[in-house]
């Protein structure tokens, strides 16, 4: 054979090599010099007709690829180069009705809407690109992940894996226990859901998020979160959701979502990672129900969840503020889903199979632990009371908290006035954060009960507890408990929150007001967390009636405050002894 032939020969084996080997097997300099191809806009038809259009990300070269699908209503402008260069096509899609999409948009307070069906479509579509191994994995956070939870139950034979996650499984989950978040909703509906649609219509006002940002901090904050009634809201907040958005303020006990409910019908494994401070957590629900009810083995047992000291828009960091979770609360998500998905899309052997069914971040510790399932079944009840002499208004008061009960009979009293809530500690965005609460430190209207300095390290993982014995001036009104370790330095840091409000304090199906003046019993379920109180900590108790804007205020009245603009004082009353023992109940780990 001739040197000619030889090199010819050499050459074609070289092409068809790039042509057939996956890039799971390429070389890591091979895969770092992947160039990313972009085609943007390609229409995506759905079953109806509507045309739906994404970007498509894939590399210059090799192949066949497993698809990875985000499927947004926040604009597909995102680039995917770190998941194209590990050797993956990425299909990014604006959502029906969102910014190229046609179709209209609807939102996730409805009932009924398209989401299923188009994200089925959507990753068989997929599925069927030039260069697609027909595996197909889907990704992305919130709401993108909410859109994950509504297509897998309908089971589309393409689907292998998904990575949904910060969401809960319930609406009233997200916006909280019979009331809502004014703070993040009104955020959300003003400056990333309605720009859009009024582009769409073309109508005046801003018609993207930047310029609605600015506004949002120019002063329309002040503006629409202290505007009242909520169902007043003019259509310049809502848009086109006007109406759904108010159907749901006139119910607001009622869920539109019940994503736990379709667990079973799903056969997919699912990667979840969340903050102890995400308020779209939902107490672990999802995570629970795909274990337990998953529609097959691998969902059952094959689904992780990774928990950090995180919140909803900060996943990943270990800094908020002057709060500094340190080194090993940094966490590189693109990299872990990539590994997940190399799992489960490219059959590669990288031990995802053999990590825990959860990875959680103990606090205080600052160390990540592997854990077989949640509740930690190892947990154990340790249970501290409340109680003072001459009142627990304020740190400066003589509240405590002790591991026996108070020896007299006693009340601690304090005025909640909507019209001065306790302000919210949040972050940009209005999201709830990890906070330092000095700042809080003056307020008469909240009580603080803490315990002497530890001697040993407490550690509590899971879901706090209060049995709240209470009395109000007011037929309805709220109660807010945070449980906060106090440093030896005086930094504060909240660790779990939990809210009720009286009229839904037997659940958000058994609506009951209460007797003005009397005593009534309230369980409070806080948020899940997990928090080592070292020695010389203190463990603290507060109580209060108000975290506004990241809950809305309680009007104090008997009336629907969402169509209600009267607000009222409430003269609040605390139990605690033999009779009322008030308590907050610990899962305590024992130190090993």
């Amino acid at each position: 054979m001739s040197s000619r032939r030889i090199r010819l020969s050499i050459a074609y084996c070289f092409t068809l090599l790039s042509a057939i080997i996956p890039a799971d097997i390429l070389s890591a300099a091979d895969t770092e010099s992947i160039k990313v191809e972009v085609k943007e806009n390609v229409a995506v038809p759905m079953r109806d007709g509507v045309i739906l259009r994404a970007n498509v990300f894939r590399p210059d070269r090799g192949g066949p690829y497993p698809v990875l699908v985000m499927r947004t209503p926040y604009g597909k402008s995102s680039r995917m180069d770190r998941y194209v260069k590990a050797g993956y096509i990425v299909v990014s899609q604006d959502a029906r009705g969102r910014y190229a999409s046609d179709g209209k948009w609807e939102s996730f307070v409805r009932f009924n809407t398209h989401d299923a069906e188009d994200g089925y479509d959507t990753v068989e579509w997929a599925a069927k690109l030039e260069g697609s191994n027909g595996k197909v994995g889907t990704f992305g956070g919130s709401y993108n992940a909410f859109l994950q939870w509504r297509l897998a139950p309908l089971r589309p034979p393409s689907l292998v894996a998904m990575c949904a996650y910060s969401i809960p499984a319930r609406y009233t989950d997200l916006e909280g226990p019979g009331t809502i978040r004014p703070g993040r909703r009104l955020h959300w509906w003003s400056v990333s859901m309605s720009p859009d649609m009024r582009r769409r219509a073309e109508r005046e006002g801003t018609h993207a998020r930047a310029a609605a940002q600015k506004e949002w901090t120019s002063g329309k904050s002040e503006h629409w979160l202290n505007f009242l009634p909520y169902l007043d809201l003019p259509q310049e907040v809502f848009e086109d959701e006007i109406k759904p958005v108010r159907d749901w303020l006139k119910n607001p006990h009622t869920d539109p979502w019940k994503l736990h409910k379709a667990v079973d019908q799903i056969t997919v494994p699912n990667l979840n990672i969340i903050g102890w401070w995400d308020h779209c957590n939902g107490d672990l629900m999802l995570d629970r129900a795909i274990r337990s009810e998953g529609g097959s083995q691998v969902a059952r047992k094959g689904s992780r969840t990774i928990v950090g000291p995180w919140s909803h828009a900060g996943l990943g960091r270990r800094r908020y503020g002057n709060i500094d979770f340190g080194p090993q609360a940094v966490f590189d998500m693109t990299d872990y889903q990539i590994r997940w998905f190399d799992y489960w899309l490219k059959g590669k052997q990288n031990g995802i199979d053999k990590t825990a069914s959860y990875r959680i971040f103990v606090m205080g510790d600052n160390k990540w632990r592997d854990e077989p399932d949640w509740p930690l079944e190892r947990a154990q009840d340790k249970v501290l009371y409340p109680g003072s002499d001459d009142g627990a208004n304020t740190p400066a008061g003589d509240g405590k908290l002790a591991v026996d009960l108070p020896s007299q009979q006693g009340t601690d009293n304090y005025r909640y006035d909507p019209d001065n809530p306790v302000p919210s500690l949040h972050g940009e965005r209005l999201f709830q954060i990890p906070t330092d609460q000095r700042p809080l430190a003056k307020r008469q209207d909240i009580l603080v009960y803490q315990t002497e300095p530890l001697a040993e390290r407490i550690e509590v993982t899971g879901n706090p507890t209060v049995e709240l014995y209470a009395a109000s001036s007011a037929p309805d009104t709220d109660f807010i408990v945070r449980l906060i370790d106090v440093h030896p330095d005086g930094l504060a840091r909240d660790v779990s929150l939990g809210v009720v409000r009286a009229r839904y304090r037997q659940g958000l199906d058994q609506p009951s007001l209460i007797q003005p003046e009397s005593v009534v019993k309230y369980t409070i379920r806080m948020n899940p967390t997990s928090n080592a109180f070292l020695p010389g900590h203190r463990i603290r108790l507060d109580i209060t009636s108000s975290d506004f804007p990241n809950y809305d205020r309680n009007h104090n009245t008997a009336a629907n405050q969402n169509a209600d603009a009267e607000l009222k004082i409430a003269d609040q009353t605390i139990y605690f002894g033999s009779k009322y023992p008030t308590r907050i109940v610990l899962p305590w780990i024992k130190s090993e």
